[in-house]
């Protein structure tokens, strides 16, 4: 629903379908048949991660139980990952459904933020260099195991 409680369609030039279209470039994290892993341009910590279902989804009540799954099982790849490249236990899992909660691209994805909520950044203020984001992506991937 949009802040107008009107159901929102799925929009097919939503920046993560571009993404999974290839008409945008990201950093890859992970990648299986029914899930994506990319760093957040815009970041709310250092190695927050994006995961994405390859399903045209706007948000958890569009998602079809076997991509749900996936979406938890590379969640969980991605965050054992976070804890090892930048050794720390606590992970911020954040997914937001709907305008009025903020979400913002209207593809259902989960935020992996390596940090505690209390030092959380603010979502969208500063983009990270793509240098960087690709560095952090490498040692994230280098660590994850299937």
């Amino acid at each position: 629903m949009s802040q107008t409680n009107q159901p929102i369609t799925y929009d097919d030039n939503n920046i993560f379908a571009k993404m999974l279209n290839g008409d945008i470039p990201y950093h890859k994290v992970y990648e299986d048949d029914k899930t994506l892993a990319f760093m957040d341009i815009m970041p709310q910590a250092k190695g927050h991660v994006l995961v994405i279902p390859k399903q045209k989804a706007v948000d958890l009540a569009d998602l079809e139980a076997e991509y749900a799954a996936a979406v938890l099982m590379t969640c969980k790849k991605v965050m054992q990952a976070q804890r090892q490249v930048f050794e720390r236990e606590g992970i911020i899992q954040m997914q937001l459904n709907g305008a009025q909660a903020g979400q913002t691209v209207f593809h259902y994805h989960v935020h992996l933020i390596p940090s505690s909520i209390h030092e959380l950044g603010r979502h969208a203020a500063t983009q990270v260099e793509s240098d960087r984001l690709a560095d952090i992506a490498k040692q994230l991937a280098a660590v994850i195991v299937d």
